[in-house]
C-alpha cells in the first residue's frame, strides 16, 4: 500500500527535517556516522551543515562571530555571543572558575538597522539587537563550549540572522529561488498552510521529492521582499504565524497553554477561579531560550532562595540516570552533586540515610529528577521524595519533558517543574524553548517567587517565541495519536523481544517503555483519562542481544535518525553512543548500554510505522543469524 513505502533516507550531516534553516536536529542515518561524528571524523563533521544547537554552533551565530572577531577581538581570540551582561557575566565566572582559571573579556555592541540593513530589517519591530561578546584566547574555546552547551543561554540562531540582517549581511548559506528577486509567484508545497492536524498526516521527512500537483499551492511574493526574508514573509502570510509585533501576545498564549496542561484533570486555564484554589496561574510560568536553560536557571533560583535565607547553599542530589547535561549543571555550579544513578527504592533508602547523617547547618539544596527518565523511561516514587523533602527542608525539580503535562501530573510533588518545549509542545523540529513553573501550593513558592521577581530575565528571543506559538497549537492532538502510535508499535516489539518469553531467533533483549518500567510509580502521575491509547508518551528506547543486531537495526530503520526526541515525525538515535561516547562503562554501570537504540514516535500511520519496524527487526534477525 502506498501509505507503507519506504522513505528517502536525508543524508548525511543536513538539517532534520530537511531544508529546515533553523532545524535542530541533524541526519546521521548509519550507526558509523555516530561514531564517526563523537570521534570528529572529517567523512561526517565536515558534512555537516547544522546539528543540535547547544553542541553545534549554527552557522549564522558563526558567521556573525567572526564579523565581531573582526571588528573588536584581538589576535589569537575566539568569541561567543549571549543576550544579556548577566548571561555573559556568568560565563566569565564559569571560566574564571576552571582549573587553571581561563581568562575572558566582554564587550557590548548594540545593532541597529543602519543604511546597508536588509530591507526588512529595517521594516522590524526590533529596533536594536543587544549583543554581549565574550572573547578568550582560542585554545581555551573547549571550556567556553562548556558553558554554552551547560547552559543552553547563547544566543538563538533566528537572533543571530535579525542582526546579520541588521548590518547588511544574508544569513550563512542562505539561499532562494531566483523568483524570490522577481517578485514572480512562488510555487510549491506549502507545509503550513492551513495546518490542522485532524486534516493531514505528518510525513517523516524526507530528501524532496517531485511536489503532488494536488498539493501545490502557488504564493505571490512581493518585489520588495529580499531572498533572505523569504522564511519570515511566507511563515507570516501563509504559516500562521503571528507578527513579529504580536511576540508578547505570543509569550502570553505559551504561558496560558502551559498552565493549562499543568492544571488538574488538563482543565483549562480559567483564570481568577485557579487562582483562588491555588492552581498554576500563568503568571507562575517563566519561559526560557530552552530546556537546559530552564533547568541551568531551576539550579540557580534554588541557590539564590537558599542564600536569601542565609544559610549554605548545600549540595544537590540527582535522582536516576539523568540527561547528561542536568548532571553536569549540578556538578559545576555550587559546591557539588550526590548522584543516585539507578533510581530505585534501595537507593531512596541510601537517600534517606544521607539525609538522616547530614549537618544540620548545610542541609540538602535541591533533588533534581525527571518523569519518567531518559532513556530507560524510569519514574521515581515521587510521593516518598516529596515526604522526605518536607521532613529535611529541600526543593523538589522535577523534569517532565519525556512525560509531559498532558500525560502526567507532576505538580503535586514538585516545587518547580521544568520542560524542554523544544520536544513534544513543538513537535516541528525547528525551534528552541524551555519553560520553569514554579508550584503555588509549595511552601517555597513566596521565596522563589521573590528570587524570580529579582533575578528572571526574558532572553527568549521574539521570533522564536512566535515560532513555538504557532507550533503548540495543536500539541494536545499529536500527543493523543504519539501514545497511540507508541502503544502499537512498542506492544509489537516487546513481543519479539526476550523479556516476553523464549522465542526462535529472538534478538531483541529488552523494550524499556513505561508500560513496563517502574509502571507503579508512573501511573501514581498519569492522567486520567489518559489522551490515547496507554498515556504513557512516545519515548522509548530497545536493547538487543548483541551489537551486530542493534546495527542492522538501526541502520535499516527507514525513520528519520539524529539528535532530539518528541518530534512530530519518528525519530532514532543510538543515544549512548552520542550522550556517553567518552563514559560508556560509567553508563552501563547504570544499566545504559553502549548498543540501547533510542526511538521517539511520530505521528505517521501505524500501519506504515508497523512495517517499518518489522522490516528493521527482521534485519536484525537477519545480522546475527549470519554470524553462526
Amino acid at each position: 500500500m502506498a501509505a507503507s513505502k519506504t522513505p528517502q533516507q536525508i543524508p548525511l550531516g543536513s538539517s532534520v527535517p530537511a531544508l529546515t534553516n533553523h532545524a535542530i536536529s541533524v541526519s546521521l542515518p548509519l550507526w558509523e556516522d555516530n561514531i564517526g561524528y563523537e570521534e570528529g571524523d572529517p567523512r561526517v563533521v565536515g558534512r555537516m551543515v547544522t546539528g543540535y544547537p547547544r553542541f553545534f554552533i549554527h552557522r549564522s551565530i558563526q558567521k556573525l562571530q567572526a564579523l565581531l572577531l573582526s571588528k573588536f577581538g584581538h589576535e589569537g581570540e575566539a568569541c561567543m555571543l549571549f543576550p544579556s551582561p548577566r548571561i555573559a557575566s556568568e560565563a566569565r565566572d564559569f571560566l574564571a572558575s576552571r582549573s587553571p582559571p581561563v581568562a575572558s573579556r566582554t564587550v557590548e555592541y548594540v545593532v541597529t538597522p543602519g543604511a546597508k540593513s536588509l530591507p526588512s530589517a529595517r521594516q522590524s519591530d526590533i529596533d536594536c539587537i543587544e549583543l554581549q561578546i565574550l572573547f578568550f584566547a582560542k585554545d581555551d574555546f573547549p571550556a567556553a563550549k562548556q558553558f554554552w552547551q551547560h547552559t543552553g543561554d547563547g544566543i538563538t540562531s533566528r537572533q543571530a540572522e535579525r542582526a546579520l540582517a541588521f548590518l547588511g549581511e544574508a544569513p550563512a548559506g542562505a539561499s532562494a529561488p531566483a523568483a524570490c528577486q522577481t517578485g514572480k509567484p512562488v510555487t510549491g508545497r506549502n507545509r503550513h498552510y492551513a495546518r490542522d492536524s485532524r486534516y493531514s498526516t505528518p510525513q517523516t521527512p524526507t530528501t524532496p521529492t517531485s511536489p503532488n500537483p494536488e498539493e501545490e499551492k502557488t504564493i505571490s511574493v512581493p518585489e520588495e521582499v529580499a531572498a533572505a526574508d523569504l522564511g519570515t514573509y511566507l511563515e507570516e502570510r501563509y504559516g500562521r504565524n503571528l507578527p513579529l509585533f504580536n511576540a508578547p501576545l505570543a509569550k502570553q498564549a505559551l504561558r496560558r497553554r502551559i498552565a493549562g496542561g499543568l492544571l488538574p484533570n488538563d482543565a483549562d486555564f480559567d483564570g481568577d477561579a485557579h487562582i483562588k484554589r491555588g492552581e498554576v496561574t500563568p503568571d507562575d510560568v517563566y519561559l526560557y531560550p530552552g530546556g537546559m536553560s530552564a533547568i541551568w536557571h531551576a539550579h540557580d533560583v534554588a541557590r539564590r532562595a537558599r542564600r536569601n535565607e542565609g544559610k549554605p547553599e548545600g549540595i544537590s542530589a540527582c535522582f536516576g540516570f539523568p540527561y547528561t547535561d542536568t548532571l553536569k549543571i549540578l556538578s559545576k555550579w555550587g559546591p557539588g552533586c550526590e548522584f543516585f544513578g539507578i533510581g530505585d527504592d534501595s537507593e531512596l533508602d541510601k537517600l534517606e540515610q544521607l539525609l538522616d547523617q547530614q549537618d544540620p547547618s548545610e542541609p540538602l539544596l535541591a533533588l533534581f529528577c525527571e518523569f519518567p527518565s531518559n532513556p530507560l523511561v524510569r519514574s521515581p516514587d515521587l510521593k516518598r521524595i516529596r515526604q522526605l523533602a518536607d521532613q529535611h527542608g529541600f526543593l523538589v525539580v522535577v523534569d517532565e519533558t519525556i512525560g509531559n503535562f498532558i500525560n502526567v501530573d507532576v505538580m503535586p510533588y514538585a516545587d518547580v517543574v521544568v520542560s524542554s518545549l523544544t520536544k513534544i509542545f513543538s513537535g516541528d523540529s525547528n525551534v528552541m524553548g524551555g519553560s520553569l513553573v514554579l508550584n503555588p501550593k509549595s511552601t517555597a513558592y513566596a521565596s522563589l517567587k521573590k528570587v524570580m521577581a529579582e533575578s528572571y530575565e526574558d532572553n527568549y528571543w521574539p521570533e522564536d517565541a512566535v515560532y513555538m506559538e504557532r507550533n503548540s497549537r495543536d500539541y494536545r492532538g499529536r500527543i493523543a495519536r504519539v501514545n497511540d502510535n507508541a502503544y502499537a508499535i512498542t506492544d509489537y516489539l516487546h513481543s519479539r523481544s526476550l523479556a516476553s518469553g523464549p522465542g526462535d531467533n529472538k534478538v531483541i533483549k529488552k523494550v524499556y517503555y513505561p508500560r513496563w518500567e517502574t509502571p507503579e510509580n508512573y501511573a501514581a502521575c498519569k492522567r486520567e483519562p489518559t489522551a490515547g491509547k496507554g498515556g504513557f508518551g512516545g519515548l522509548f528506547s530497545i536493547t538487543f542481544t548483541d551489537p551486530a543486531a542493534s546495527r542492522a537495526f538501526y541502520d535499516s530503520l527507514p525513520c528519520a535518525k539524529g539528535p532530539s526526541l518528541g518530534t512530530s515525525f519518528t525519530l532514532a538515535s543510538p543515544y549512548t553512543i552520542l550522550a556517553h561516547y567518552a563514559e560508556l562503562d560509567w553508563a552501563a554501570s547504570f544499566g545504559v548500554e553502549p548498543d540501547l537504540v533510542r526511538i521517539s514516535v511520530g505521528q505517521e500511520d501505524e500501519a506504515t510505522l508497523r512495517a517499518w519496524f518489522e522490516t528493521s527487526v527482521r534485519a536484525a534477525e537477519d545480522a546475527v543469524m549470519a554470524k553462526k
